[in-house]
């Protein structure tokens, strides 16, 4: 690889918001990594705090008189470009089910980018209420994948 290569790589990751790229080309890997000026870097999934209000047939059940409490959530959201994989593999079973309690450090997905598999640790103690992303689906930056009740 030579310069003029290596100048077009990163055109490449401009025009298309890369923050990694990976390349092997005749025996030789180059691997170029950027972060935002004036931006922390950031090594892990983004999370949100809400606020989970009981949807109507909930609240139905609980009786008019009593309001049920609104739960409050966190969203662990995506914090590159990629596909969403919940298993390391096909065949293995998923590293988070619904319900389950997760802890800080457990990895909960994968994903993918450029042909890199990235675990996703969580960064919370929580209890998993919803997974919002279907298994191989792609994600944006920033998007949510769980939604967690944190414990």
């Amino acid at each position: 690889m030579n310069i003029k290569e290596i100048k077009e790589m990163i055109s490449l990751m401009n025009d298309n918001g890369l923050m990694e790229l990976e390349i092997e080309k005749d025996g030789m890997r180059i691997r170029l990594k950027k972060t935002a000026a004036g931006l922390d870097t950031f090594s892990g999934p983004i999370v949100v705090e809400r606020e989970r209000v009981p949807d109507a047939q909930t609240r139905h059940s609980v009786g008019s008189a009593q309001s049920a409490p609104a739960v409050k959530t966190l969203e662990i959201k995506a914090p590159m470009v990629g596909t969403f994989y919940r298993a390391p593999s096909p065949e293995a079973p998923p590293y988070a089910e619904v319900n389950q309690v997760i802890e800080i450090g457990q990895v909960i997905c994968i994903v993918e980018a450029m042909k890199l598999m990235n675990e996703i640790k969580s960064e919370i103690k929580g209890k998993i209420l919803e997974v919002l992303v279907d298994n191989a689906e792609p994600v944006e930056f920033g998007q949510p994948m769980f939604l967690i009740e944190p414990i």
